[in-house]
């Protein structure tokens, strides 16, 4: 009986170990928004830890020199970079790995079948969307594309 706590704790430890050594990322939003907490929900299972303000994205967006046309409703920061809206885990870890010298990426808008806008509530659709890196003078090139139709 005893060594039931400990046999617990073994199981909840390596979650609490990967949580607190995960790559941090700060990321702005609306406290409202549903579709930033399933992007959170998306990184935080690929290994990202954040600290989250729930305060809009408007001014550190302007602050850090996105332009508007390339905005979406949540900001993050990680590794130096910025993240703009609904960006896969993978295309993150690769930027990290790559380390270009650029401003970060974006997905403008929020395209149905990103992280965070995908799933059964959207029916399980995917439209394709591309992932831009983003030049410090605000120039993009694409990144990486997502063109797979699922159906619809």
């Amino acid at each position: 009986m005893a060594a039931l706590p400990l046999a617990g704790a073994a199981l909840i430890a390596p979650r609490l170990v990967r949580a607190a050594t995960g790559t941090a990322i700060e990321v702005w939003k609306d406290p409202s928004c549903g579709c930033c907490h399933d992007w959170i929900a998306h990184m935080e299972a690929n290994g990202f830890s954040f600290t989250i303000h729930d305060t809009g994205n408007n001014a550190v967006r302007t602050r850090l020199g996105l332009p508007q046309k390339l905005g979406s409703c949540h900001t993050a920061l990680v590794g130096g970079y910025l993240i703009e809206g609904h960006v896969p885990a993978s295309d993150v870890r690769a930027l990290l790995q790559q380390k270009p010298k650029a401003l970060g990426l974006t997905v403008p808008g929020m395209p149905v079948g990103s992280p965070g806008m995908d799933g059964a509530v959207y029916g399980n659709r995917r439209d394709p969307f591309d992932v831009l890196l983003v030049a410090r003078d605000g120039g993009t090139r694409v990144f990486k594309s997502y063109h797979q139709k699922a159906s619809s």
